[in-house]
């Protein structure tokens, strides 16, 4: 695990924590201060912030805006500088009864540069831009057509990003006049077919810029195989495509209902890695137990003995113990591997203790 991953479980640790709590008032206080920022003159705002809480007509909203604003003031002040990535701070009351204070201040550098300067002061702390850090950096592919309409869009975690609408000329269902109805399906047919190449061009182009690590496609009826069976895409772009699923909308409602309909598709793409490694574990405890550890004694041996090939770490362990066994696995270049607990065997390691290994070798 390299500095950025162990960034990421750290501010995903403290995260789960912060969307925990609600205040009863306007009295949760967010600062969010870019790279290269002077730390004095956000100190400088803050009290002039506290100078205007004074106001508040509210006696113990007043007090705990005031005494929220003290704490992030003195929590900045151990600072020299701002970090380079940039710095969050958060403060307020996290006392579970009204009355009482329980004032608590919290600081994180983002995983990656911060170019946004907030201050906010809500009944929830502002996570948004933070939870964007937590996100996959890849994009799915997603496309929904008939032969009426297509749209195009990139999935980046759970936002939906619109790439491109098309609509078509090609008539509905028609009832024959003059000309034959089989020639006029035939023109029919041609409209149809010049509405896929102009599909397939502008999916080639955007997954392709945009490099997607999977593709899906949805539809009414059977448009979209005879989309996909053809040869309007790319073979490139056809090696991408993951699933293909029936629905009945396009436009943004299609777009949602595919994503909806695809979560078996996503969630494996996702968590293949850990499922892999855990099922090596797990076979291993059941034909060569010599050659795993769990338990957090029996793993911190191994450890010592540089003994680990992978350390198997559940998202449910303190961001503490998790830190100093992460350090002490790259000191004898251990691989470590965060768990979640999305999936079966995330929730049997979780169940052993939270903590496991395959080994290099056998240590009893």
């Amino acid at each position: 695990m390299d500095d950025k991953e162990l960034s990421t479980f750290k501010l995903r640790k403290l995260l789960k924590e912060l969307e925990k709590y609600r205040a009863r008032h306007t009295e949760l206080i967010t600062q969010y201060i870019p790279t290269g920022y002077q730390i004095v003159h956000i100190t400088n705002t803050l009290a002039q912030e506290l100078g205007t809480a004074r106001n508040i007509k509210s006696a113990s909203t007043r007090k705990n805006v005031s005494a929220a604003l003290e704490k992030m003031i003195q929590h900045l002040r151990m600072f020299k500088q701002t970090p380079p990535n940039g710095l969050v701070v958060f403060s307020g009351n996290i006392a579970e009864r009204e009355g009482q204070q329980d004032i608590k201040v919290w600081s994180i550098e983002p995983p990656e540069p911060l170019n946004l300067k907030v201050y906010k002061c809500d009944q929830a702390f502002y996570l948004e831009p933070l939870i964007e850090y937590t996100l996959p950096k890849s994009a799915y592919g997603l496309l929904v057509l008939d032969r009426r309409e297509a749209d195009i869009a990139l999935l980046k975690g759970k936002t939906i990003i619109p790439v491109k609408s098309l609509s078509s000329a090609v008539p509905g269902k028609f009832k024959a006049g003059g000309q034959s109805a089989a020639r006029f399906s035939r023109v029919i047919e041609n409209l149809a077919k010049d509405f896929f190449k102009k599909i397939g061009d502008h999916a080639n182009k955007a997954f392709t810029e945009h490099e997607v690590k999977g593709i899906i496609v949805g539809g009414p009826g059977p448009t979209k195989e005879d989309f996909i069976n053809g040869p309007f895409l790319s073979n490139e772009i056809k090696n991408k495509i993951i699933g293909v699923k029936h629905i009945g909308y396009t436009g943004d409602f299609g777009l949602n209902e595919l994503v909806e309909r695809s979560e078996d598709i996503l969630e494996k793409e996702e968590i293949t890695k850990e499922k892999t490694i855990m099922n090596k574990f797990f076979t291993l405890l059941n034909t060569t137990p010599d050659k795993v550890a769990y338990g957090e004694a029996e793993v911190r041996t191994a450890l010592e003995m540089g003994a680990i090939e992978t350390l198997l770490i559940s998202e449910d362990i303190e961001m503490e113990k998790a830190e100093e066994l992460m350090f002490k696995a790259a000191e004898s270049d251990s691989e470590v591997i965060l768990i979640s607990k999305e999936t079966r065997e995330g929730n049997q390691l979780s169940a052993m203790g939270g903590i496991a290994a395959t080994l290099r070798f056998a240590i009893h």
